[in-house]
């Protein structure tokens, strides 16, 4: 059985159906800024599902799946050398049965076991009257499940291709949905504050007609006690199990990791190869945080393949989706039981969109589009001006490029002084790419005109660029060091697009572009000039096009 991709599934549904009851949860405390009676019947059906036998064993299911896993992943992990994220939500995590403790036993701990009536009448009450600083302890509670609910579905949903488009509204909804239920809890509570102020009875009549009697609150008390206790003595037993087993581990000869760095780490039975150089304070990429999800932890194994378990059902499915050579394994679900050696693909700070790239580090050869950007007299630009100066130019023209490509499915493949290389097609047909390319190329110069104008008082002529541009077969992969790689790409077509930049001076233009790119896009030069130009290692002419302004390629 795929036991750890069982896990991994079960974990998600669980974290989402306790969302589910979160969002709802909330929802009916956004209903109390308008009164407390549509509050009580919106609750009323909010929660009437999950309070169904069948609702009420879901969400119970899910709760011990879920705080299982967390405490099981604290004794799996080899290393607790984590990253930012990952710490804000294992902790954040690991507080959020002690912050629901009395809440959850004054609630529906109550309700089944001494028949309180825990309606919001009860419940602001208890906490706005009797007891004001479980309103805090209630709403620090919120903050924190709403939080790692946020990191989880983030570092989620971070690796899909549609996640930056959205992230705004998500995130926006994020924002709105726990303020509007704060705002609703302490509108409500203060409310409550001043009827119990006007009327010295209306505090214990409320808590009179909820059936809360003078043994109610030390049971609760008592209840919640319980839940405090049995959740710090299940982390303080995973803590010492940790220990103990480290102990036992230590007296054996365990197998050794090779880095490129030159380090060999010893490998404790059961570590991932992840786990071990984050144990040994070697950075490594990991954007979802070593749950098989992004592949940028990728690596290569030079020596010691053949004594590899073989990969998991999860891994092999991701590694597939990267189109990834039997030599490329992840170093989050990897686990070495002899000696390896090894090679990362890609730099330790790799973003998202690196998980989107093939994986092969040999290379493939496949249809791209080559883009070379350069920025025209950037020594003369730069040569009057103090080096911060020249600096901060040189860095706001290349964030405008790298924007560029972002928006346009482009990949930032070199820099080079004052240009860059960049490519298009490593997730798309050719067609489409060629599309990308020449909107790539319009966005830029929409966007040095933008920054020109903006920094007119810093310079002494507007700035400019010249772009080549050509699609056809290259070689695509991972390249240079084994310790700082890149994916990149050579051939003829490439050296070709580089000539194209070049004749962008000669022919005073903006883009000179291959008639084989304008061809597979089905973009018509309109009155762009055609030269038919000699390229090194060609016998016959290439047809280029001359073009003053890419935007008027794609009819802006």
């Amino acid at each position: 059985m795929d036991l750890r991709g069982w896990r991994a599934r079960l974990r998600l549904t669980s974290a989402l159906v306790l969302l589910a009851f979160v969002i709802c949860h909330l929802s009916g405390h956004s209903l109390l800024l308008l009164s407390q009676p549509f509050a009580e019947s919106g609750l009323a059906a909010l929660m009437r599902p999950w309070r169904s036998p069948i609702g009420t064993a879901l969400l119970v299911s899910a709760f011990l799946i879920h705080y299982a896993n967390a405490l099981w992943s604290v004794y799996e992990r080899r290393s607790l050398r984590l990253r930012n994220w990952e710490w804000a939500q294992l902790g954040l995590g690991l507080c959020i049965p002690a912050l629901l403790a009395l809440h959850v036993a004054s609630t529906r701990l109550a309700e089944e076991t001494m028949g309180v009536d825990t309606g919001y009448g009860y419940v602001l009450v208890e906490y706005w009257v009797v007891a004001p600083s479980i309103a805090v302890l209630q709403a620090t509670a919120l903050l924190t499940v709403w939080a790692h609910a946020c990191i989880g579905i983030h570092f989620w949903l971070r690796t899909k291709a549609w996640y930056p488009e959205a992230k705004a509204w998500l995130g926006t909804l994020a924002l709105l949905l726990p303020t509007v239920a704060l705002a609703g809890f302490v509108s409500a509570g203060n409310q409550i504050a001043r009827a119990a102020a006007d009327d010295e009875k209306f505090a214990a009549q409320t808590l009179a007609d909820s059936n809360v009697g003078e043994a109610t609150w030390p049971n609760v008390e008592r209840m919640a006690l319980a839940i405090l206790v049995t959740h710090l003595g299940l982390i303080v037993l995973v803590l010492a199990a940790r220990g103990v087993r480290r102990l036992v581990q230590a007296r054996g000869m365990p197998p050794l990791l090779a880095h490129p760095s030159g380090q060999r780490l010893p490998v404790l039975p059961g570590a991932s190869i992840l786990e071990t150089l984050r144990d040994h304070g070697i950075p490594h990429a990991s954007v979802c945080g070593g749950r098989a999800r992004c592949t940028t932890c990728r690596v290569r194994v030079a020596d010691g393949l053949a004594r590899l378990a073989a990969p998991s059902p999860v891994e092999a499915q991701a590694l597939a989706r990267i189109e990834a050579p039997p030599n490329v394994r992840l170093a989050c679900q990897t686990r070495p039981r002899s000696d390896v050696t090894v090679a990362p693909l890609l730099p330790p700070g790799a973003d998202p969109a690196a998980a989107r790239r093939p994986g092969s580090p040999q290379g493939r050869e496949r249809p791209v589009v080559a883009m070379f950007v350069d920025l025209r007299e950037s020594t003369k630009l730069c040569e009057s001006r103090l080096p911060y100066d020249a600096v901060f130019v040189m860095n706001q023209f290349f964030a405008e490029m790298h924007d560029a490509l972002r928006e346009t499915s482009g990949y930032y493949a070199q820099f080079r002084g004052d240009g860059l290389l960049a490519l298009y097609g490593l997730e798309s047909e050719l067609p489409q790419a060629c599309r990308d390319a020449l909107r790539g190329a319009a966005s830029m110069q929409s966007r040095i005109e933008r920054l020109s104008a903006s920094l007119a008082d810093e310079l002494a002529e507007p700035m400019r660029i010249g772009i080549g541009m050509h699609a056809g077969l290259a070689i695509v992969g991972t390249m240079g060091p084994p310790a700082a790689p890149i994916h990149s790409a050579i051939g003829d077509n490439i050296n070709i697009a580089a000539r194209f930049e070049g004749m962008t001076k000669i022919y005073k233009c903006v883009l000179a572009v291959s008639a084989e790119t304008l061809r597979h896009a089905g973009v018509d030069p309109k009155d762009a000039p055609l030269h038919q130009v000699r390229v090194r290692g060609r016998s016959e002419r290439v047809s280029v096009y001359a073009v003053a302004d890419p935007r008027s390629l794609v009819g802006s």
